[in-house]
């Protein structure tokens, strides 16, 4: 039976609107409460800038055989124990039978500053799958099948984020392909490395600018790291576990 991706980019068009549109609400919701200093944090940590993401990844499930799976969603039940640390926080969590099928992260970047919270990102994404893995090693979640993890990113399309990026490393040479490379093109490359190795079944990348509020538009920066690609593995997991558990 052929997967169903569940008219996945339509529907990442309008998450696009909903993340630059609930975005510029919040900020000027900030503006009026005259808390306009908090600049760009305030539109991130206001609201549920993603749920749009969230929303296509459960029709994903839904429609490639697992109806009737947990699909967590509250920040009570997103938790899931750890190896390093008691529990980590998911964005999303699917569970049937008692096993652990998905657990997946939804992470956003906008300007103006690209440099400090690439690192960030990186480091988030790199410890969590360990930990996670480590943690998956030592059956905290029982004897089961390895579960998908998905790793999804929008990073907003602008000059800053597009433009080479110098590196000082003083003692050692950065890996070639990291010279003069923008902050998308390394995002490009965190995802693939993340991938390979075997950090994450998938890891997703999507670039869109800040007028895409109107259109939806967004765009990728590779066939390994493109939205079909994650839809798609995630769909074949789905259906690879229904086929197993029914």
């Amino acid at each position: 039976m052929a997967l169903d991706l569940a008219d996945y980019e339509r529907k990442a068009r309008e998450a696009v609107k909903a993340f630059w549109g609930n975005r510029e609400a919040a900020r000027q919701k900030q503006i009026e409460s005259g808390k306009a200093d908090q600049g760009e944090r305030a539109s991130v940590t206001a609201g549920k800038n993603l749920d749009g993401f969230v929303a296509l990844v459960l029709d994903i499930v839904r429609a490639n055989g697992l109806a009737h799976a947990q699909i967590h969603q509250k920040r009570a039940v997103l938790t899931l124990p750890g190896y390093f640390r008691p529990t980590k926080l998911w964005d999303i969590v699917v569970t049937h039978k008692g096993e652990l099928i998905a657990a997946i992260e939804l992470k956003s970047q906008v300007g103006p500053s690209f440099g400090n919270n690439f690192n960030n990102r990186a480091e988030e994404a790199i410890g969590t799958a360990h930990d996670l893995w480590t943690a998956y090693r030592e059956e905290a979640f029982g004897k089961q099948s390895r579960p998908f993890v998905g790793w999804m990113m929008i990073v907003e399309d602008a000059p800053k984020s597009r433009s080479p990026v110098r590196d000082a490393s003083p003692h050692f040479p950065v890996f070639e392909e990291f010279n003069g490379a923008s902050y998308l093109k390394r995002y490009d490359l965190l995802c693939q490395k993340l991938v390979q190795e075997q950090l994450y079944t998938t890891a997703a990348l999507i670039t869109s600018p800040r007028s895409a509020a109107k259109t939806g538009g967004f765009s990728e920066m590779s066939s390994m790291t493109s939205l079909k690609t994650f839809v798609s593995a995630l769909a074949g997991h789905i259906a690879a576990v229904a086929s197993r558990l029914g």
